[in-house]
């Protein structure tokens, strides 16, 4: 699904230059529930940034599909983004003022399709909750409701940017429960930073960052 060899990213340059990330290399599988974890300033939302096209690396390659994206011209990355990926912050990122379902349309709009919203929401459990707006949904909801989002289209891959850090256990579980489920229900790839240790349990592998280099690969530990 998605396949990294010796990506680099720095800033700057000369004496100023600082390596976010020093030559990772990395797969991806198909219904992997992938967690990447480490320090902050270790480098491992730089490496989900540009994994989803959002940030460009300064070498290496990352393939997506078979597809090499790393050198693509910038008009052309948006639709990567919107052909391959959802994505879920931790800070929900809903427009106040429109409710769950226009918010979860909008992700339809942008990407041309159809409208699904009404049966994304209900299968994150929120089909009672349509037309209410963000200000009066739980942090999990909201979470949800971004998941949701994040489906639109439904993109074989999710990445996950602390998804579950700003929840409490039961609504963090939840949401952690959704997103196993598309992994081993619906044959989805699922990348998430994360400092929860609430939820590595659900990790298929866990991948340790440090110093903008691989410190641990779980599935390495287990072979």
């Amino acid at each position: 699904m998605i396949r990294i060899e010796n990506l680099v990213k720095s800033y700057g340059a000369g004496n100023a230059q600082v390596h976010a990330l020093r030559g990772v290399s990395l797969e991806v599988q198909s219904s992997e529930i992938l967690m990447l974890m480490g320090p902050s300033g270790s480098g491992k939302t730089t490496l989900l940034s540009i994994m989803g096209c959002i940030l460009r690396a300064t070498s290496g390659s990352v393939r997506i599909g078979g597809k090499e994206i790393v050198g693509l011209p910038e008009s052309k990355l948006p639709r990567v983004r919107l052909e391959h990926f959802g994505f879920v912050f931790q800070g929900f990122n809903l427009f106040p003022a429109l409710t769950a379902r226009e918010n979860v349309e909008l992700a339809f709009k942008l990407k041309g399709l159809k409208p699904r919203a009404a049966e994304l929401l209900e299968r994150v459990g929120l089909g009672d909750k349509l037309n209410t707006y963000p200000r009066d949904l739980s942090g999990g909801q909201k979470q949800r409701v971004a998941i949701a989002r994040a489906l639109a289209g439904d993109p074989p891959i999710i990445l996950a940017d602390e998804p579950t850090a700003a929840l409490d256990s039961q609504s963090g579980q939840t949401v952690m429960e959704i997103l196993a489920g598309l992994a081993r229900e619906r044959n989805r790839s699922v990348v998430m930073v994360t400092h929860d240790n609430r939820v590595l349990h659900y990790a298929d592998r866990i991948i340790r960052i440090e110093d903008g280099l691989i410190a641990e690969d779980s599935e390495e530990l287990a072979a």
